[in-house]
């Protein structure tokens, strides 16, 4: 059984496409997928792969961190 840590990726997909004045659908074509795909990342609601992060960040010409954030749930536990 896989282990739910409560972990989460937060992201700027919102504000960078606004700041570009780029439609859903336009960033979607641009990164190679559906514009529902941006709708729920912008919602908080979607974890992108590795390489779309990389791949959305390389079209805002950024790191990868300026648009994604992890958020670690500090738990207590020790590793």
């Amino acid at each position: 059984m896989k282990k739910d840590f409560g972990d989460s990726v937060s992201n700027k997909v919102y504000d960078y496409r606004v700041l570009a004045k780029m439609s859903q659908m336009e960033l979607a074509k641009k990164v190679g997928v559906s514009k529902q795909t941006i709708f729920v990342m912008e919602k908080g609601n979607y974890v992108p792969s590795l390489l779309l992060a990389l791949r959305i960040a390389d079209f805002f010409e950024v790191d990868v961190n300026d648009i994604f954030t992890y958020e670690r749930k500090d738990d207590g536990i020790d590793e």
